[in-house]
């Protein structure tokens, strides 16, 4: 067997949604999952990994290494994860095709520090009964905890398990990636200093930064509902927005992860990540080619063009709210500064409400609204655009009260689809405008069940296209702008208290209502 490791060079994958054959299968690899006993490992990323093999998209070659602390064997894996997937894989009809997929699965135990389980890998890949069948192809996912990023980089760099691509694109070299879980640092320095640890062991187009609301199938059909139907396209701007509303709402709390999220709080966890993943879609512009570097450079445009926000801005610019004992679906539940791990006095914001401002040519003056909360009233994720009014309120005069406002909503989960309102005069002789829906359903419209959203990513990552994952700049001019909201806000934005299953602070109305300056 050789000492070393030969050259392994990114092979390009189709690089955009519109050249692939999508949904094309995947060459043969090797995935190396750190952090393989997690959750995340077992709930999302094997179940989708199983999903991928049942509808025919994953290669037959593909090998699965799973790295973790835990001592077990091959067997003892393999078992947990078939457990996995008849659990969470939405093809658990087929899982006598089980037995074919762990034959592909392998388990390594070993520290992420410890040298000698990185020289073990080295000598599995290099071995005949992965080398060959592969032929060559690496990803490794971080699916540990952030503070074992870096140490785990720059092992894969010392232990020559990867190498900058530095032969021409045509080359058909073994390509090696990397997936990086969120959070992708805390805040712009750490970001900084990952992208700095990451860029120096692999190029940026090796690097694949995963949020998984850009996987979901209605995040992406944002883009395909603007642009391919001219009649909505022409609305979406400031002549005819009057403001913009994007939420993302869950039912749970902490769940477990109390330690994490006292850290995290809600901006971290959720605002930095999925709301300004879901706010660059919406308000970006066209691109110039439906490929991966031009949507990302129009998203990066959309973050550097968000209004800088200044410390006397802050009152008007975020509420920030904390939620207490209450009960969410009938079933009492904790408060936050109830649950495990949370310090008695926590001002760790499980809720907050900002209010931003892009300053080009398309958005100016339309305010955008950010939400975000755990523990509210219902599961939600949308994206609401409210239209502007006339201003002769025409009807008033034919005796209508009033006029309905024009709204567009695209839901994300759950009961993914579109609504549009809109006002029609009400059945009999009085002149009254009721409001009402025109709805879009996408379950009743397809009738089958969309992939995951880590299907997507996982398949995308393995063919190269990077379309739906951040690029660096995007990272750190993100984290840029949230700078003023990290800090101690408790003058500027005291916390404001709810109650678990309701729909967050009164105090976010006036945001609302307030007058931008």
């Amino acid at each position: 067997m050789s000492s070393s490791i030969p050259s392994m060079f990114q092979t390009p994958g189709p690089g955009d949604l519109a050249n692939s054959d999508y949904p094309q299968p995947t060459p043969p690899l090797t995935i190396i999952i750190f952090g393989a006993s997690g959750d995340l490992t077992r709930r999302k990323l094997i179940p989708a990994l199983y999903d991928l093999k049942v509808d025919g998209l994953l290669h037959p070659e593909t090998r699965i290494l799973g790295v973790a602390r835990s001592p077990k064997t091959h067997e003892e894996f393999r078992g947990e994860l078939r457990s996995a997937v008849q659990t969470f894989s939405r093809s658990p009809d087929h899982i006598d095709l089980f037995a074919e997929f762990e034959k592909g699965i392998f388990y390594h135990s070993m520290t992420f520090d410890d040298p000698n389980g990185y020289t073990a890998i080295r000598t599995t890949l290099l071995s005949d009964e992965f080398r060959k069948p592969t032929e060559g192809n690496v990803l490794f996912y971080l699916a540990t905890q952030p503070s074992f990023f870096v140490p785990i980089i720059r092992n894969l760099k010392n232990f020559s398990l990867s190498n900058i691509n530095e032969e021409p694109e045509e080359t058909p070299h073994p390509f090696t990636r990397i997936i990086i879980e969120k959070p992708f640092g805390r805040d712009l320095a750490t970001a900084r200093d990952l992208n700095r640890e990451v860029l120096q062991v692999f190029s940026e187009n090796q690097v694949y930064r995963i949020d998984h609301y850009l996987g979901k199938e209605t995040v992406q059909n944002i883009l395909v509902f603007r642009l391919s139907n001219p009649v909505f396209s022409s609305l979406w701007t400031n002549t005819f927005v009057k403001s913009v509303h994007i939420s993302v709402f869950e039912t749970v709390g902490v769940e477990g992860r109390g330690g994490y999220f006292e850290e995290a709080g809600i901006l971290r966890d959720m605002v930095q990540s999925h709301l300004f993943q879901l706010l660059t879609l919406t308000a970006m512009e066209p691109p110039v080619a439906f490929e991966a570097g031009s949507i990302r450079d129009e998203k990066v445009k959309v973050i550097r063009s968000l209004k800088p926000v200044r410390t006397e801005d802050i009152p008007r610019s975020i509420v920030r709210g904390q939620y207490t004992v209450g009960e969410v679906d009938g079933v009492p539940v904790a408060g936050y500064r109830n649950e495990p791990k949370i310090p008695p006095v926590s001002d760790t914001p499980t809720f907050a409400k900002l209010r931003v401002e892009i300053q080009n040519w398309r958005w100016a003056g339309v305010p955008f609204f950010l939400t975000a909360g755990k523990r509210m009233s219902r599961r939600e994720t949308l994206v609401h655009l409210i239209f502007k009014e006339f201003p002769f309120a025409l009807f008033r005069l034919a005796g209508s009260p009033d006029t309905i406002p024009n709204e567009l909503t695209i839901r994300i989960q759950p009961n993914e689809g579109i609504s549009l309102r809109f006002g029609l005069k009400h059945p009999g002789g009085t002149f009254v405008i009721d409001p009402v829906d025109m709805d879009f359903s996408y379950q009743q419209a397809y009738r089958t069940q969309s992939p995951e959203a880590y299907e997507r990513l996982l398949h995308d990552a393995i063919v190269g296209d990077s379309t739906l994952f951040a690029r660096n700049d995007e990272v750190e001019n993100s984290w840029s702008f949230m700078a003023p909201f990290l800090g101690d806000l408790t003058k500027l934005s005291p916390l404001r208290f709810y109650t678990a299953g309701t729909d967050g602070p009164e105090e976010q109305d006036r945001l609302s209502n307030s007058i931008s300056h």
